[in-house]
């Protein structure tokens, strides 16, 4: 005997488990069955256990609220207190939504950051409370939609229909899938779908909004209804290496001395003389310009050594308040670079965020992305630079010393910053005639004493005093 697929007692199907609408001719539901009511129990938990394996979260079990680190990896070497501060934040946010899955959680972040173990923790704490959960990868998604074509158990329609309805969505790196017009599409019907009937979802990405597909974007920027946070921690598995890896200088011995108690402000060299070199503009016989370097001796005044230490107030005042622009020009090693670097450890002292690099470096960090193993790009680390709570751009040079790449890429960097009153200090060994010609539109926005400060630091390099010996006064 048959064993009746619903209740035998149901007064709807008899324990048919389906029941077909008495409906006209030209009705939605004529000639359809559906599945009836006296099912809905078994239904519904079949198709928590199809989500439950479309997710593969056996394998993910072992992610949990429980052994999430909101300080991060104990190893790591550089990672600030604001940034385990944010992590806290993500964790807390992710735990709450868990507990109360309403509306929608977007984690942004780098590789390792810890976006994809929070939401398996949610989707791993959802399942144990009975909720009907899929966790799945973007790529995953759209492969299961096409795989649904050709299996003989189920159609396309069916899967679609229980992808979207799913009693709570994660999509997990989203935005490496490949982007057809097919894949876009149907993802956007999924996540428009969700958003119209505001059925609770989690999306995590490495992708800046901005280069996510207008559509999606759009409904992922609502406020009201999207919970969007964006984790700066360091990568977890690479707990040696910083956000921006290997590029911030302030991490090297060299520079974590650079402090300003250990700054000397050179009182006791006023009315010594000291080497110089001085660069002069010269024609040759053809009448063509050319830069020669002369060794002289000066004599260090007084008013030379207040430019020193006008420099080293405004670099103590700009720490304490960072606000607007800071630039410091003079000749190598007259302390431009001890003060730029002082101003960075001060900040990651009291547990802010600071990137100190050189110019040229820089552009270097920014062309490594078009190498075809780079697991970055361009637009994401230009963004990362560009808006750092505080950028210090050491050894600014002259116009031309680079490609107009470069160049170009340097200027949209200083303009984003200027224009976003975003907190920068500048090192450059420029005059400021020098500085004024080869960066005219930028040197323009610097004169503006109510957002920016200029100190030309005229002393001699400072004298190196080996171990043992003693200065000279």
């Amino acid at each position: 005997m048959v064993k009746p697929l619903g209740d035998p007692n149901c007064p709807h199907c008899s324990g048919a488990g389906y029941i077909r609408y008495d409906v006209p001719l030209g009705h939605e539901k004529f000639g359809k069955l559906e599945t009836c009511i006296c099912r809905a129990k078994d239904v519904a938990e079949a198709a928590r256990e199809r989500l439950f394996v479309m997710s593969n979260l056996n394998r993910l079990s072992h992610l949990t609220f429980e052994n999430f680190s909101p300080s991060g990896n104990d190893k790591a070497k550089f990672m600030s207190n604001q940034e385990r501060e944010n992590l806290h934040k993500a964790f807390d946010a992710s735990e709450a939504f868990a507990k109360k899955p309403e509306g929608w959680l977007l984690l942004e972040g780098g590789y390792g950051c810890g976006k994809t173990h929070l939401a398996a923790a949610i989707a791993n704490f959802a399942v144990n409370k009975g909720i009907a959960t899929l966790f799945i990868t973007v790529p995953d998604l759209l492969d299961s939609l096409r795989f649904a074509y050709a299996d003989p158990e189920t159609t396309f329609e069916e899967r679609f229909e229980e992808i979207r309805n799913a009693g709570l969505l994660i999509l997990d790196d989203f935005g490496t899938q490949n982007a057809t017009a097919w894949a876009q599409e149907k993802l956007f019907q999924i996540i428009n779908y969700r958003y119209i009937n505001k059925l609770p979802t989690v999306i995590t990405t490495n992708l800046m909004l901005d280069e996510i597909e207008g559509r999606i974007r759009s409904r992922l920027q609502d406020e009201s209804f999207v919970n969007y946070l964006k984790i700066t921690a360091p990568d977890y598995r690479r707990p040696e290496e910083t956000s921006n890896p290997g590029i911030s200088m302030l991490s090297l011995p060299e520079m974590k001395v650079m402090t300003f108690k250990t700054f000397q402000p050179r009182d006791d060299e006023v009315g010594t003389e000291a080497v110089t070199t001085i660069t002069t503009e010269k024609k040759d016989k053809f009448g063509n310009k050319y830069k020669d370097k002369e060794v002289t001796r000066i004599k260090i005044t007084k008013d030379d050594v207040k430019t020193l230490h006008d420099a080293h107030n405004a670099a103590v005042e700009f720490a304490e308040k960072p606000e607007g622009w800071l630039v410091f020009l003079g000749q190598s090693f007259s302390g431009k670079t001890h003060l730029a670097t002082a101003i960075g450890n001060y900040r990651m002292g009291l547990g802010g965020q600071a990137l100190l690099v050189e110019v040229t470096a820089l552009l270097d960090y920014l062309r490594q992305t078009f190498r075809p193993n780079s697991d970055v790009s361009f637009d994401r680390r230009f963004h990362e630079i560009r808006t750092t709570p505080l950028l210090i751009l050491d050894d600014l040079k002259e116009s031309g010393a680079g490609s107009a790449w470069a160049e170009d890429k340097l200027y949209s960097v200083l303009n984003y910053r200027y224009n976003a009153h975003l907190p920068t200090v500048l090192t450059s060994t420029l005059h400021p005639e020098a500085f004024a010609l080869s960066y005219p539109n930028l040197w323009n926005k610097l004169l503006d004493p109510t957002k920016c400060q200029v100190l030309n630091i005229n002393m001699p390099p400072y004298r190196r005093v080996t171990k043992g010996s003693k200065k000279k006064k």
